[in-house]
């Protein structure tokens, strides 16, 4: 009997997961531990290996294609391995239905398929609220999908699972939250989430060409509206005297260098942050709305906003205030390269607990970042230039860096926001005050 090959299990919280490449071919060979898939997530490239070994005797995937755990792969004609203990069944699985790829498109995530209630009931005046889990059923949910469901106030038992069993997914949870803001009316105006108004014929006045989203910039738009409806923003702009910290990063630019490291202004800025996030924990936290509570984090893990050719990704820098300038430089160097190689882990794309995102290598001096939810808090970095400054009576050249801290005014007052903003400028301004106080 020809051996399978199906997708095992890639990790929590992932259910479905698009084909980049296929690395295998009908007629071919394969080996165990052998790279048959790129698989893509909003995160990163996963490669997977196989688990099995023979001649290829059909290929059951293609790029662009939309697969779930269980899903068969491809077959063999012969078998030259053992399929492990624990391979994934198949039972487990629906049938997954395959998008067409177009050519020469990049890589798209499918849509998000819909509730099935909410795809059975019609839409008439207001949405239909998703239906109740039976009460006292245990809903199965990964850890992670829990601790999401409660950070936005979401009861899973009020949640479909589209998983195996009902199993709940992030994606679950956030279809149905939108659903419930959909079906509730607000006094004197529209339900909140009313239907999006369709787009013209944009045909009738001259040619377009329509391209799918990557599935990073699709899960960016997703995110991005998430956060933008969940949070109310506020953002304070302010300019910090870099005129001292900057000869001393050019003092130990090669330090950093030859440790592999580049001891850039983003990266002090960053062990800056990391610090004051200690003495306002505040800006270290997210908020329960549906318990009514702030969860402060007691560890320091910061997020840093990398630019890619596939899309805007946040690398996760653990425990940043207990690092050196040195050792930071070192570790967002290296982040920031695994995420441009398409190399990055989920592992290193999870848990941040604040964000610093620099626009000061493209243009611009400030602008208002987006919190990255459930963060409450994001700090942006502009390009530095030169301004006159009076300085005892005489007109001095000082350089500046252009500050935008956005918060969640749920959390965080004006008055605190303008606090926190004024530590970091002081420290930058003066920087042996940082290794003087801490």
């Amino acid at each position: 009997m020809a051996l399978e090959f199906k997708l095992p299990e890639l990790g929590e919280n992932i259910d479905s997961i698009q084909v980049v490449r296929v690395l295998v071919a009908a007629g071919g060979t394969v080996a165990v531990d052998q790279t048959v898939l790129e698989l893509e997530t909003d995160k990163a490239t996963i490669e997977v290996p196989s688990n099995v070994a023979g001649t290829v005797a059909a290929v059951h995937v293609q790029p662009g294609d939309t697969i779930k755990k269980g899903q068969l792969i491809f077959s063999l004609a012969e078998a030259g391995g053992a399929q492990p203990a624990a391979a994934p069944a198949a039972a487990d699985t629906k049938p997954e239905e395959k998008t067409t790829p177009t050519a020469a498109e990049p890589p798209a995530q499918a849509e998000p398929a819909t509730a099935p209630a909410a795809a059975a009931a019609p839409r008439a005046t207001a949405p239909v609220p998703p239906p109740e889990v039976p009460a006292g059923r245990k809903v199965p949910a990964a850890p992670s999908v829990r601790r999401f469901a409660r950070e936005i106030g979401m009861d899973l038992g009020k949640v479909p699972g589209s998983g195996p069993h009902g199993r709940v997914s992030k994606d679950d949870v956030m279809r149905a939250a939108k659903q419930l803001n959909e079906a509730r009316p607000v006094a004197g105006a529209a339900a909140v989430g009313a239907p999006i108004p369709p787009l013209p014929d944009f045909g009738r006045w001259g040619a377009v060409e329509r391209k799918k989203m990557s599935v990073i910039r699709a899960k960016t738009a997703e995110h991005l509206t998430l956060a933008w409806s969940q949070v109310p923003h506020v953002t304070l702009c302010d300019k910090a005297d870099i005129t001292e910290l900057e000869p001393l990063r050019k003092q130990y630019a090669d330090l950093a260098e030859k440790e592999g490291g580049k001891l850039s202004m983003a990266v002090m800025v960053c062990k800056i942050a990391a610090q004051a996030l200690r003495k306002f924990p505040a800006f270290n936290a997210s908020v329960d709305i549906g318990a009514r509570e702030i969860i402060f984090k007691r560890y320091v893990h910061l997020g840093i906003a990398v630019n890619t050719p596939r899309g805007l990704m946040v690398p996760v820098v653990r425990d940043a205030d207990t690092k050196n300038m040195v050792a930071l430089a070192v570790e967002i160097q290296a982040l920031a390269a695994k995420c441009r190689e398409g190399k990055i882990k989920l592992e290193e794309m999870e848990g941040s607990t604040f964000t610093v995102t620099n626009l000061g290598r493209v243009c611009g001096i400030y602008f208002t970042p987006i919190v990255n939810y459930p963060e409450v808090a994001i700090l942006g970095l502009g390009r530095a230039y030169e301004e006159p400054s009076v300085a005892d009576g005489k007109i001095v050249t000082r350089t500046v860096l252009p500050l935008s801290l956005s918060f969640d005014h749920r959390v965080i007052d004006g008055a605190d926001g303008a606090a926190f903003m004024g530590w970091i400028k002081e420290a930058i301004r003066q920087p042996l005050l940082l290794a003087l106080n801490g």
